[in-house]
């Protein structure tokens, strides 16, 4: 029987950079100064190439435990040995400061004992370009410096620096501090700092969480979900990552590496629904201003995706790096998807503009100058309605009119018709029902009559979970025998075990999919709760849930066979359809608190 795969990783975040710490306290992934720059400390990739972060034991190391401080993204991992144990705990700072979010480059780490008198090692060994850089060390007095990078980076603690620099081990007596910076580096006294920080940090998060609306059901799922899904939005830009890492496998040696350090528009619609259902509009707002400097620039076709500045070229190689554990190669940065013809893209960036014209809580300033910023997109859907596509899972050579694709240009004009209301534009609004009307006759030639099924595409045979979104978003009546039966054959064909679903299961560039996509099993759970299965939609989403790892953190796919975790991680569509997926559950149920 083969080991269940899980990442025994959790992390940290700031809305600037995020940190991957293991469960003995090492860092395995950071990128500095963005998500998408070269990692500083990518063990995950190469535990050669890519430095080392760590506390490490002088004595053998028990066990391990590792948790999130309540409502917070500060983690702390127990380390319990034979000569004593200790604790690390982990935080990027972020508080408010000065009527502005202080969000700096720098990792603090606070190393202290528990019990016994355990001896630790201390290394801090980073890299630059991807590890072919190895920066020049020097010490300061009390800092180390490493000289090479872009900006300088600086290790300040209060551990004799001859103990790090020289790799030695010290009895752990008290607490002790470190405090990675890049950039500007830290200047004042490191204990009082570090806890300063550390306690304005826990409550920045804790009020955070407090200005949540958030339903009983699976309350804490959901926070740690808001939680984690907060620390992977660029603040400076307002971008929403799929995911802080590059080319984890969908399943072992599969070759499905992909670089995710970048915002896709498809993933807008689902992203702002979760922020929306949440009630949190900060985070929304400067997603919305992302998205007006994306398509602002777009005078043809907008692409599947950007960077985290709103750039286009995304150019995609292959490192010379070992892999994820060693053997998973190749490893990519860049993402060529951003070359596909994707159509779907233009409802949902009309779909994500809704909210401005049809949600009072947003105020006028943020409905200017977006009107033709509509109309074009509302264009661009009548120009593509009959073009080809990549689709939504971003086939390379399987081009298609998909189901998918014409339910999002069927949805956009119908945000755009609500939209043409508040402009009083009869000509915009009866363009956008036609345009409607054409998306819903392109959806029916997708329809096959004996299974009673929505394939994949116009004239194919292949199933696909994204069609369970005829139900979710309404295009199927819930409660027709239309949308029962669509709903059983999808069922039938694509559900593995506890509710878990294929994106597909036919051949495409790469073989046939080995591991189910987590958001198709929150698609599917959503899909139960608006036919009214309230019941099975529960026990799914408890079932599908579970599959998180030991923090509550969600991966991309999932193997059914053992419960494997693979694929970027964390993955914000994950987080996101669980979300969506309880707040939708939540609505069915409506009960009162005290039931």
């Amino acid at each position: 029987m083969k080991k269940t795969h899980k990442y025994d990783m959790g992390v940290i975040g700031n809305c600037a950079f995020m940190a991957y710490i293991d469960t003995t306290a090492s860092v395995r992934w950071l990128c500095w100064p963005r998500f998408d720059s070269s990692f500083v400390f990518g063990d995950l990739l190469d535990d050669e190439k890519g430095g080392e972060f760590s506390v490490k034991p002088t004595a053998k190391i028990k066990e391990t435990k590792q948790y999130y401080v309540t409502n917070t993204n500060i983690l702390v991992t127990e380390i319990y040995t034979e000569d004593g144990d200790y604790k690390v705990t982990d935080f990027a700072p972020r508080f408010e400061q000065d009527d502005r979010y202080y969000k700096p480059l720098m990792m603090v780490r606070k190393i202290e004992p528990m019990k016994g008198t355990p001896s630790v090692q201390v290394v801090c060994d980073p890299r630059g370009h991807y590890g072919e850089m190895t920066p020049q060390k020097s010490q300061g007095s009390n800092h180390i410096r490493f000289e090479g990078f872009d900006q300088q980076m600086r290790l300040t603690t209060n551990i004799p620096l001859s103990y790090v620099m020289e790799g030695n081990s010290f009895v752990l007596s008290g607490a002790v501090y470190t405090v990675l910076t890049y950039g500007a580096p830290l200047e004042a006294a490191i204990e009082n700092t570090a806890e300063n920080f550390y306690t304005r940090t826990k409550r920045y998060w804790r009020n955070w969480v407090k200005s949540t609306s958030i339903s009983f059901f699976h309350q804490e799922k959901l926070i740690r979900s808001s939680l984690i899904l907060k620390i992977h939005q660029y603040e400076d830009t307002g971008a929403i990552i799929a995911s802080g890492t590059t080319s984890l496998p969908e399943y072992h040696k599969s070759t499905r590496n992909w670089d995710y350090r970048y915002c896709w528009m498809r993933d807008t619609y689902y992203t702002l629904n979760a922020f929306n259902n949440i009630g949190h509009f900060e985070e929304v707002e400067a997603y919305f201003k992302y998205i007006e400097n994306v398509t602002k620039q777009e005078e043809d076709r907008y692409q599947p995706l950007y960077t985290i500045t709103a750039q286009k070229k995304i150019t995609e190689i292959e490192m010379p790096l070992k892999g994820y554990l060693g053997e998973n190669k190749p490893v990519r940065i860049g993402n060529d998807a951003y070359t596909h013809i994707q159509n779907d893209v233009y409802g949902q960036v009309l779909t994500s503009l809704l909210p401005l014209y049809a949600d009072e809580r947003f105020t006028n300033k943020y409905r200017m100058h977006t009107k033709k910023l509509v109309e074009h997109t509302l264009q661009k859907i009548a120009d593509t309605m009959e073009e080809k596509d990549a689709g939504l899972w971003e086939f390379r050579d399987r081009p298609g009119h998909y189901c998918y694709t014409f339910l999002f240009h069927w949805a956009g004009a119908s945000a755009a018709y609500k939209m043409a209301q508040y402009f009083d534009d009869v000509k915009m609004a009866d363009k956008a029902l036609k345009i409607k009307e054409r998306a819903a006759e392109m959806i029916e030639k997708c329809y096959d009559e004996e299974t009673g099924v929505y394939m994949q595409a116009a004239g194919a045979k292949d199933m696909d979970a994204s069609c369970l979104q005829l139900i979710t978003m309404n295009y199927l009546d819930p409660n027709s025998e239309r949308a029962k039966r669509h709903l059983a054959g999808m069922e039938k064909e694509l559900m593995a075990k506890d509710g878990l679903f294929y994106r597909y299961k036919h051949v495409d560039d790469f073989g046939a999919p080995e591991t189910t996509f987590l958001i198709c099993a929150y698609w599917y759970i959503e899909a139960l709760a608006c036919v009214g299965r309230i019941k099975e939609a529960i026990d799914y989403f408890e079932k599908v849930s579970s599959y998180a790892n030991h923090v509550g953190l969600l991966s991309e796919d999932v193997d059914s066979s053992d419960g494997s975790q693979w694929g970027n991680f964390p993955q914000t569509y994950s987080h996101v359809g669980l979300m969506n997926a309880a707040y939708r559950i939540s609505k069915k149920l409506d009960l009162p608190n005290f039931l």
